[in-house]
């Protein structure tokens, strides 16, 4: 009887760890959204490459308000980056999409949908990563590589379905917080310079259907700056495609030149 009640209680323990062990699959991954911890133990996650390049990507689009902007810009610059896209807002905008394309930018995948990921969903998940990928091909022609989720929220669900899908999660190095009310061209250039070293990837957004109205100008107006002092540091910027994410960051910070 003792061994009964036991066995009993040992089951009723693990019954009831269950859920907690499913929240801690869900939600352990997420923890690579920390910049710090990322660049340290995960260098090729944090999309650092080798030290003499710095990849530019785009999150959030295509957007026909503001996209062309970005497209006019990069062209100007003699420049080609990364977009990921979300995958029912390039159903709704293939020319745009093929444009990007067609410019010689690269298209990678940020989801079906712009969404947080409250509560563990494997199969919505799959689902819906496979279709953003499904997408991406698409309209692009090609076989997406790069997956970065919304909000850079890289949950065990997430994880699992970029694996089964054949896609490769890419986060980045130094970001411009572009998607706030109060950013401005110079903040974003202070904030990418910030935490920018050679062979890291920075994050900036070509819309601002997730962010406050507008904020997309402030990134618009902050490439320039942020070019030039890559390119004052020696460093080329480019696609992930051409980032070589097998390498370390350099030991220097890009510093802003003086005006």
């Amino acid at each position: 009887m003792r061994r009964d009640a036991n066995a009993g209680r040992l089951l009723t323990a693990a019954v009831a760890a269950v859920p907690a062990l499913v929240a801690a699959a869900h939600a352990g991954p997420a923890g690579t959204w920390l910049a710090g911890p990322r660049r340290a133990l995960l260098p090729a996650l944090a999309g650092i490459g080798t030290p003499h390049h710095v990849a530019l990507t785009f999150d959030d689009g295509p957007d026909p308000n503001s996209t062309p902007a970005f497209l006019a810009a990069l062209d100007e610059l003699a420049l080609r980056a990364t977009f990921f896209v979300v995958g029912e807002h390039l159903l709704s905008h293939r020319r745009l999409g093929q444009d990007i394309v067609r410019r010689g930018h690269e298209l990678a995948v940020h989801g079906w949908t712009h969404e947080r990921p409250w509560w563990p969903a494997p199969r919505r998940e799959a689902r819906q990563l496979a279709r953003a990928a499904h997408a991406v091909a698409e309209v692009s022609g090609t076989r997406p590589t790069w997956y970065r989720p919304p909000y850079g929220i890289l949950t065990g669900d997430r994880l699992l379905a970029a694996r089964r899908t054949g896609l490769r999660p890419v986060l980045w190095t130094a970001w411009g917080r572009d998607w706030t009310a109060h950013a401005t061209a110079e903040s974003v250039v202070t904030t990418v310079l910030t935490d920018l070293r050679g062979g890291g990837t920075v994050l900036l957004h070509d819309s601002d259907r997730h962010a406050a109205a507008g904020c997309w100008r402030a990134a618009l107006a902050a490439l320039p700056g942020v070019v030039a002092a890559c390119r004052a540091a020696g460093l080329t910027v480019g696609p992930l495609g051409e980032h070589g994410l097998t390498g370390r960051a350099g030991s220097s910070h890009v510093r802003q030149p003086r005006r």
